[in-house]
C-alpha cells in the first residue's frame, strides 16, 4: 500500500522510506567533511531530498528560502526527520524543545550554520 507523504515527495510504502532513511546515515557517515560552506549547503541539501524523497533536486533548494510553508514546504515532522539524520550525520545534539530550533531550521543556511559552528563529527 503506498502512503501520500508530501505534495512534492513520491509516493513509497512508509516501511522502505524508513529502510532508506537509515541506509542513507549508515552511507553518508563515511563521506569525509565538507571543505567549505557551499559543500556542506549541497551535502545538507542532498541530505534532506533523499531522507525525505523529495521531487526537488539538491541542487533547486535555495540557501536562504524557507524551509516551512511558503519555501520548501516542509511540516513538523519532515523537521524531525531531517534533525535526526543530521544529528547522527554530524554527532549534534538537537533536542525538540530547543529555543534556537526556529531560527536553526529556518533555512538551509541557517540550519548549515549551525551544523559548521556545532558538529562533532
Amino acid at each position: 500500500m503506498y502512503i501520500p507523504l508530501h505534495p512534492i515527495r513520491s509516493q513509497i510504502p512508509l516501511r522502505w522510506g524508513i529502510f532508506q532513511k537509515h541506509n542513507l546515515i549508515r552511507t553518508m557517515q563515511d563521506n569525509q567533511k565538507p571543505d567549505s560552506t557551499t559543500d556542506l549547503q549541497d551535502e545538507v541539501a542532498k541530505l534532506m531530498v533523499e531522507c525525505l524523497n523529495l521531487e526537488v533536486a539538491a541542487n533547486q533548494i535555495p540557501p536562504d528560502a524557507p524551509l516551512y510553508g511558503d519555501g520548501l514546504g516542509l511540516d513538523s515532522i519532515d523537521v524531525l526527520e531531517v534533525a535526526l539524520v543530521v544529528s547522527k550525520r554530524y554527532g549534534l545534539q538537537l533536542r525538540t524543545d530547543g529555543a534556537d530550533n526556529q531560527h536553526i531550521f529556518s533555512s538551509l543556511r541557517s540550519l548549515c550554520d549551525y551544523i559548521a559552528a556545532h558538529r562533532t563529527l
